[in-house]
């Protein structure tokens, strides 16, 4: 179960970065200015989403589908997660 833990919490995280490089790629398409807020400033990508919805919407969307398979790799393998084992 551990493996399997493993492989969902990797897919999660590259369909994660997969969508948040196409949401830099949008903002550079907007501006050079967002797209350099968006990679230097914290929570210019908050504010970028939320002015620019028509344009970021459907990557953003759609990293959200990362999270089920983070949660449930979490649940299955505990165990493998670094966090646990600094807490111990």
């Amino acid at each position: 179960m551990e493996m399997l833990g493993a492989v969902l919490i990797i897919i999660g995280g590259i369909i994660a970065l997969v969508y948040t490089i196409i949401l830099i790629i949008k903002a550079f398409q907007t501006s050079i200015w967002w797209g350099l807020a968006y990679l230097l400033i914290p929570f210019a990508a908050l504010v970028f989403i939320i002015v620019h919805w028509q344009v970021a919407k459907k990557p953003f969307l759609m990293s959200l589908i990362s999270i089920p398979f983070i949660v449930a790799g979490m649940i299955l393998a505990p165990d493998t997660m670094v966090a646990t084992e600094i807490v111990q």
